[in-house]
């Protein structure tokens, strides 16, 4: 066992007792991220360009950093003392997707596709993370580090959501929202092609591990909500085609949430002052 590999196995003996629904270190996640939320809003709204960036990047880079130290823990197995590549924690679900979109806000200046990255983070991205929070369920485990990457991962997609909202306050419209969608459908494709290539990978190399990119693979099952009840009632094609439809649906729902609170918001400012 070399340094790197005593550091990975030190980190995944850091052991907790499976945290719970709405146990304490789920309630002060929430608390945790609601603070920053509140504080980042307030403090950065009318934040410059440059600024605004930053932000995106300091976030992509603790994001990056923590998937990093995730993957290394998933596939050293310190007991046995090899390495083995988890296929089914590949960094690309709906909730890694943050990864691959915060670029596009932190290294370009403002134009169209800037808009429609930080208008997916507001509302796909976001649906995905408070989803996260507000159920997480399954994400637990009894590795402390992974319970704390889950929660900062996640935390951060809801802090951000809010912000790029609240930053693009001016800009709201439905052609905004729009700008979402194509980053959505862009990813999901991508997905498809990444679930048919590795999936024929490994059966090529007699691996029978799971491979589930967004969880609509037809080559497996998925357990989301709601959609685990559809998943075999229909061919995969309808599914991918109800999954995304409903995912946009949801982003919709979430965009004119955000929309109508800006709005009652606004009302109320100007009733004081009246």
């Amino acid at each position: 066992m070399n340094f790197i590999e005593k550091i990975i196995f030190g980190i995944d003996s850091w052991k907790m007792t499976t945290p719970g629904n709405f146990g304490l270190f789920h309630i002060l996640s929430v608390l945790l991220c609601a603070g920053v939320t509140v504080a980042i809003c307030i403090f950065f709204k009318n934040a410059k360009d440059k600024t605004m960036r930053r932000i995106a990047l300091i976030s992509w880079i603790i994001m990056v950093s923590l998937e990093i130290m995730k993957q290394l823990i998933y596939s050293y197995d310190g007991n046995a003392l090899e390495w083995d590549y988890q296929w089914y924690a590949f960094p690309y679900q709906l909730c890694s997707t943050p990864m691959y979109v915060l670029p596009f806000i932190a290294f370009m200046k403002d134009c169209k596709v800037r808009d429609a990255a930080m208008a997916y983070m507001s509302t796909f991205s976001f649906f995905g993370g408070l989803a996260v929070f507000i159920y997480p369920n399954d994400v637990f485990i009894s590795t402390a580090v992974i319970n704390f990457q889950t929660m900062i991962h996640h935390g951060l997609q809801i802090v951000l959501g809010i912000y790029f909202f609240i930053y693009n306050r001016k800009k709201l419209s439905f052609k905004y929202f729009l700008g979402a969608v194509f980053f959505f459908v862009a990813l999901a494709v991508l997905a498809i092609i990444l679930n048919e290539i590795v999936h024929a990978s490994l059966v090529a190399r007699g691996n029978d591990e799971t491979f589930n990119m967004f969880y609509f693979s037809p080559h497996h099952g998925t357990h989301l909500p709601i959609l685990s009840i559809i998943c075999p009632l229909v061919p995969p094609v309808v599914f991918i085609f109800i999954y995304v439809i409903g995912f946009m649906i949801a982003a919709l729902a979430v965009f004119y949430a955000m929309v109508g609170i800006k709005k009652l918001v606004s009302i109320c400012r100007n009733a004081k002052t009246n």
